[in-house]
């Protein structure tokens, strides 16, 4: 379902900046204190799979009382329940250099700090990596670049091309997504012939003046054409994306509005959304340069999450290994559906085996940092199904297809069984007994809840491609 904006204040047209902070100031004005009925309007609004305004979004934004914030947190769990199942999807990031012309004040990478150990990995050096994460059971990475003239779109093509070449035993990576620089639309077009998934930047800050404090120079200081970079890669073709703040930089409600305002540009403009959204909270890194910063305290983290599922149920949320393990636990159920595993962020850290954290080798802090055996395990032990899932990508279903088919159910009634033939996989080639004989377990009980909703052929389907998986074959899919 294309969600139809209001009318603002800047029409929606490509190419053309769209945050105006006045307007989105007076919307969260507008809806101040909300009494709990229009609350409970709003979350009934989005479980009946309706995209939320940005009105109905700072309503629930608003509603500070006990009773409304349980309306909001017992809302998104159903509704994250009801679209996704018990799936979360894992991935890893993957740095491959940590060049940087830019200075942003919260960064470890940034260009003035020279306590920070500069490295690209070689070609060599990123097989390796890439066979480390293989050798974990990885299937779907996120490659990380700094922006600097040298990870050029013809570089980072080469890098997507080689990751992809890399096989090791029943390990591969069939998904390869990209953080890096925005591009023009010619880079853009290089990039996506190598074959890339999503391509995500994130604006860090949608607030004009937070942003031009935070970003002093470099090519990152243009705010017009970081906000307008998915324009030019939607018309380059590259149709999953995803957007981003660093929240910490401006006020946190701000920025989910300025999301979600992102999203609406993109779906009046080219008729589909962003695939993913991020909402990484600011951590400590080296160096860092940064003042009067708006930390986002726990019970705020948590309700803002629930608000993003309420107001885009479609959308892929996704909470990174910045977050400790509790409250990654924690909002998984509440609408985060993706997240890493096994996390290693200094450049060449998953061959080396290096656990220790040094803040002059990486670009912030982790409070995550769990294998990715005992993250599965810990998933497990939830009743969730650990998903390295890549069927929608590589079967076209992406971009304004995908939205045509999520709507509709499909997100549960494919991923789920999805979900399952790559968590076996896992299961088969890299898991404990122990993991493996519950992870066994759950996907049994699964497949019976699916015939109980009345999915009979589905369920039948799926239990003989898992019984082909173990007979050796991979790589199945809906």
């Amino acid at each position: 379902m294309i969600f139809t904006p209001q009318q603002y204040q800047i029409p929606d047209r490509p190419h053309v900046p769209f945050i105006v902070p006045e307007e989105i100031e007076r919307i969260l004005a507008e809806n101040a204190s909300p009494a709990p009925e229009r609350v409970r309007e709003v979350v009934e609004r989005s479980l009946s799979r309706h995209r939320l305004s940005l009105a109905e979004t700072a309503v629930l934004l608003n509603a500070d009382s006990p009773e409304s914030r349980i309306q909001i947190l017992e809302g998104a769990r159903r509704l994250k329940q009801e679209i996704y199942g018990n799936r979360i999807v894992l991935f890893a990031p993957l740095y491959i250099g940590n060049r940087c012309i830019n200075n942003c004040a919260y960064c470890g990478f940034r260009k003035d700090n020279r306590n920070a150990a500069r490295r690209t990995l070689t070609d060599a050096e990123l097989v390796r990596e890439t066979e480390a994460l293989e050798d974990e059971g990885h299937k779907r990475l996120i490659l990380v670049y700094g922006e600097h003239p040298f990870y050029s779109p013809e570089y980072i093509a080469r890098t997507v091309r080689t990751v992809y070449g890399v096989k090791k035993g029943n390990g591969e990576i069939r998904r390869v997504n990209i953080n890096a620089a925005p591009l023009d639309i010619e880079g853009f077009r290089t990039v996506k012939e190598a074959g890339i998934g999503t391509y995500q930047i994130f604006q860090e800050t949608y607030h004009p003046e937070a942003y031009r404090k935070y970003h002093p120079s470099g090519r990152k200081a243009d705010y017009a054409y970081r906000l307008t970079a998915f324009d030019r890669a939607l018309e380059a073709g590259i149709d999953d994306v995803g957007v981003g703040a660093l929240l910490g930089l401006h006020d946190w409600r701000f920025e989910v509005m300025a999301l979600i305002r992102h999203t609406n540009h993109l779906e009046a403009c080219y008729g589909v959304g962003p695939h993913t959204i991020s909402f990484p909270r600011i951590k400590n890194a080296s160096d860092v340069k940064a003042d009067g910063l708006q930390v986002v305290g726990d019970e705020d983290f948590i309700r803002l999450v629930a608000v993003l599922r309420l107001a885009v149920p479609y959308t892929g949320l996704i909470l990174t290994a910045r977050e400790p393990a509790a409250l990654r636990d924690e909002l998984i159920a509440y609408g985060v559906s993706q997240i890493d595993g096994g996390t290693r962020l200094e450049i060449g850290g998953y061959s080396s085996g290096t656990e220790e954290q040094d803040l002059n080798r990486e670009q912030f802090q982790l409070n995550d940092d769990r294998p990715l055996n005992e993250v599965i395990a810990s998933l497990v032990r939830q009743g969730r199904i650990p998903s390295f899932c890549t069927a929608c990508y590589r079967k076209g279903r992406t971009g304004e297809h995908f939205m045509e088919f999520s709507v509709n159910g499909f997100i549960k009634r494919y991923c789920t069984p999805n979900a399952l033939l790559t968590f076996v996989e896992y299961l088969e080639d890299y898991a404990s007994e122990e993991i493996r004989n519950a992870g066994l377990e759950l996907a049994k009980n699964e497949l019976s809840r699916m015939k109980e909703s009345g999915d009979e052929k589905t369920a039948e389907e799926t239990e003989c491609r898992l019984e082909r998986i173990r007979r050796g074959e991979r790589d199945l899919l809906f």
